[in-house]
This record gives C-alpha cells, structure tokens and sequence, in this order.
C-alpha cells in the first residue's frame, strides 16, 4: 500500500488502548521519521474494499464554502445529502415540491464523479401532517395514502433516475422487538405499505438500486426482526438490493462481534451490506437516549455532566485513543467483510457539523467523526489507514 504507516508510537498507543490502558496520545499522529506525512485519501486507502461515503449537510454542495467542499472531494468517493432529499424538504406541501438544495447535491456528486444515494422516501419521521390526513383532518384512506406515497416516489426517484444510483427506499420500520413500528404508514396502509414503496421505487427507476435502512439491527430482536423482514419482502419479490445498517454506535456497544454476526447474517440472505450512517457517540449516555423511539425532532438543554468535553481542551488525549481503537475494530470487521459490504458512510464529515451536536439534547459538543472541527484528520483517521494496512 502506497500511503504511509503512522507513526510507530501511535500504533502502540493503539495496542494499549486495544488493552484497556491508559496513556498519552503523541501530539501528532501523522509525524513519521521525522517528516510530515502527507494525508492519505480515504478513497484511495479503501479503493480495492468498498466506496467510502459521507452525508452532506448543504454547506458542503452549495458552493458556500469551497474548503469544506473540497475535503470531500479529496477524501470520499460518495454521498449523501443529509436531509435535502427527506419528504419534509423536498415536498413540504401537497401541491408543492423544493428541489432546489438536492438539485445542488446531484449537481456536485455528478461534477466530481462521486457515487449518490438518495434518503429517504419513507420514514415516519420528518413527513409532513398533510401526507396522512385529508383536508378535513381526518385520517387519509388506505387508497389515499398509497396514491400520495406512488405520486412522492416516483416524482422524486424520476427526477433524478439515471442519476442518483440507489434509494433508501423505507427507514426505521422496526421496533425494539423486532416487529413492525406502529406508524401512519403502517396503521392506514397496512403491513403491505413497505413492500409497495418497493415497487413505486423500482417502477420509477427500474435500474437503481433500492435500500431498507435502519439503526440498532446488529444484535437481538431487532436484528431477527431485519432478517424476518426482509426475508419476507424478498419471498413476496420486492425489490430489495441490500440492507443499510446505519452503525451510529457508540464507543463501547454494539460489540464488534456483534456487528460481525449481524453483516454475515445479512449476507446470508443474498443482500448487499452498506453501512449508512456511521458515527462514534462519544459522550455519556441520557436517559433520552434509552428510550425505545424518540423523537429526533425533540431536543432538551444539556446539564454539565452531559456534555464533559465542551472546553477549550475538546476531547482528551484518552478519549481521542478510545475513539480511534473503536474506528479500528470496526473497521477490522468491515474489511473482512468486503466481499458483501458495498460502501461505508459516514454520517457527517466534520465534528463541527455532526448531528450528535443536538441530540437528544441540544448544546451538546461532540466528537464522533474522523476529521476535527476545522477539518483536520484525527488520531481515528489515522488509525483507519493503519487498519487497511493490515487487511489480508
């Protein structure tokens, strides 16, 4: 492999916090033999194993800020825009659709040659009240809402079909035991209604292929309910191309095992595995965070014991080390897993942006991604490079 090693202090910085000890992080990672070693591209590090991906917030596409924007091309080989593609977005009214912000992404995906995936198109969450109800306020009909639902699809997925290459189709059908989640879609259309956005999908774009995304299915009920589920959908021939595991772990769970036996699950079935939304939670847990199906849109102020890291010293020495060993066990269990996982996809770019920020309360300071708020790589991303060094 062309890129450099890093340095040999870092890598036994590693070993230990692979141990469980605790040091001190050298102040540059990236200094070997007494240089400064150039930064490797993600892309490049990772070309012979799957695309390496990133979800864009519009600052990256819209031409507002050309740094930014050129760290993704540098670094990353697809995208994906972070909301500008949601229902409550694009199409915020029945009689109204904004393609403005996912026009920029599709624009700035096709000019640099990056791989785009569209999300998402079904989700019971940031989907105006309109879609399901009529215009009296009661509940819309099953014929209702699947029109509403065929209508959205296939002007969204035609706009840009040849263009944006996959969809994540359905997102976060699941509940904590592994059935079905009691949503407006479920409860007006039926059981049926994932299976059909499937269909719209796929007669919208017959060549693009179509993802069931969603959080938590690495382990348990939740992932017998993935398996369950898209075993069915495939039985009744929907569609399906792969299933987008979103991995926004955090530094301890799932365990890497578990992440390992549920990729070799899913390829099993006959499904390409992406990883959709990966980042590293790595402040303390809330009791929001516990609670089966919270709402994303709902957010509390931080107490200090929430947010520890929210100084002028950022994430410790020791933190930057748990982070980076997390990044490399992962990512250990992804290369082995290559000949199945299509792409990795962060979610976010940089700290600053992250949406970890703001939930589940607001105010926090985070820390989840490869690159620091100013866009500089950290001891994680160099921990990466050195894990692809030693793929077999």
């Amino acid at each position: 492999m062309k890129n450099r090693m890093i340095s040999r202090a870092f890598t036994f910085a590693l070993a230990l916090c692979a141990a469980g000890s605790v040091f001190a992080l050298p102040a540059a990672a990236a200094a070997s033999d007494g240089g400064a070693v150039k930064t490797p591209a993600l892309k490049d590090v990772f070309a012979k194993d799957f695309l390496v991906g990133a979800a864009l917030e519009r600052s990256f596409y819209n031409g507002s800020n050309p740094a930014r924007s050129a760290l993704v091309i540098s670094q990353f080989n697809a995208v994906t825009p972070e909301i500008a593609m949601m229902w409550q977005f694009i199409h915020p009214e029945a009689n109204r659709y904004d393609f403005a912000s996912a026009d920029r992404c599709v624009e700035f995906a096709e000019k640099h040659g990056l791989a785009l995936s569209g999300h998402m198109l079904v989700w019971h969450q940031l989907t105006p009240a309109w879609v399901f109800k009529n215009a009296d306020g009661s509940p819309a009909s099953r014929e209702t809402l699947l029109a509403r639902m065929r209508e959205h699809i296939r002007t969204v997925v035609g706009r840009y079909k040849g263009r944006v290459k996959s969809w994540d189709v359905v997102n976060e059908a699941l509940d904590d035991d592994g059935s079905l989640r009691d949503t407006p879609w479920r409860r007006i259309i039926g059981d049926d209604y994932i299976g059909q956005a499937f269909r719209f999908a796929h007669e919208a774009d017959p060549d693009a292929e179509l993802y069931y995304n969603d959080w938590g299915i690495e382990n348990g009920k939740r992932l017998e309910g993935a398996l369950a589920l898209l075993r069915k959908l495939k039985a009744a021939g929907a569609p399906v191309s792969a299933i987008g595991m979103q991995e926004h772990v955090n530094l301890d769970y799932p365990s890497a095992k578990d992440v390992d036996k549920a990729i070799a699950e899913f390829g099993k079935i006959g499904l390409k595995v992406l990883i959709t939304e990966l980042d590293v939670d790595v402040l303390p847990r809330t009791p929001e965070m516990d609670e089966a199906n919270v709402d994303i849109t709902r957010v509390k102020k931080t107490r200090p014991e929430e947010n520890p890291y929210a100084g002028a010293g950022g994430l410790p020495d020791e933190m930057q080390a748990r982070l980076a060993g997390r990044y490399a066990e992962l990512f250990e269990v992804y290369l082995k897993h290559r000949d199945v996982i299509g792409s990795v996809t962060f979610w976010g770019v940089t700290d600053r942006e992250s949406w970890l920020n703001n939930w589940p309360v607001s105010g926090r300071v985070n820390y989840p991604l490869l690159f620091d708020r100013e866009g500089k790589p950290k001891p994680a991303f160099w921990a990466m490079v050195e894990t692809a060094g030693k793929r077999n």
